[in-house]
């Protein structure tokens, strides 16, 4: 089904529920093809007057290993039907299978960018910004328990350069 171009002013979906219920997915190239990885942290927004995604991706996950070696990600997002589908993205590792074949998902490429024919939204990005996670800057004492192993995210910020719709 062909994806149609929209403007980021155009989404009307909830951010919030998008990626913390609903979930989407990151996907990063590789030489070996695309791998997509479940995400539920996240958010969009405007920084250096830019439409930005921002990622958070622990430095052992396959995926963050693509993304040091890409510029560009997707975060794409899928119906309530793929939700298996999802799952077994963000419990698997591409380091071991091919996962977006394991799950049952048509890779894509359309204008340089990577996703899945089933999504529903993708935002086509391209990196502009990384940090890591820093201790020291909590301030609120909870958040410390996200990290009991201390392997804080980095922070990746893509400046969306497409959106894509399902038509």
């Amino acid at each position: 089904m062909p994806f149609t171009v929209i403007s980021p002013n155009e989404i009307t979906s909830n951010p919030f529920s998008m990626l913390h219920q609903q979930w989407a997915l990151v996907t990063a190239r590789s030489p070996q093809g695309a791998n997509p990885m479940t995400v539920s942290w996240g958010g969009v927004g405007i920084i250096w007057n830019k439409p930005v995604a921002t990622i958070y991706i622990r430095p052992q996950r396959y995926t963050h290993q693509l993304l040091e070696e890409e510029d560009t990600f997707t975060i794409s997002f899928y119906p309530e039907s793929c939700r298996d589908a999802l799952k077994l993205c963000g419990s698997k590792s591409g380091r071991e299978m091919d996962k977006a074949a394991a799950a049952g998902l048509t890779p894509v490429e359309q204008d340089g960018f990577c996703f899945y024919e089933e999504a529903e939204l993708v935002l086509c990005c391209k990196k502009i910004y990384k940090d890591t996670i820093k201790p020291e800057g909590f301030l609120s004492p909870d958040i410390a328990g996200n990290y009991p192993a201390k392997d804080y995210h980095d922070i990746y910020l893509g400046e969306i350069v497409q959106v894509l719709k399902k038509a």
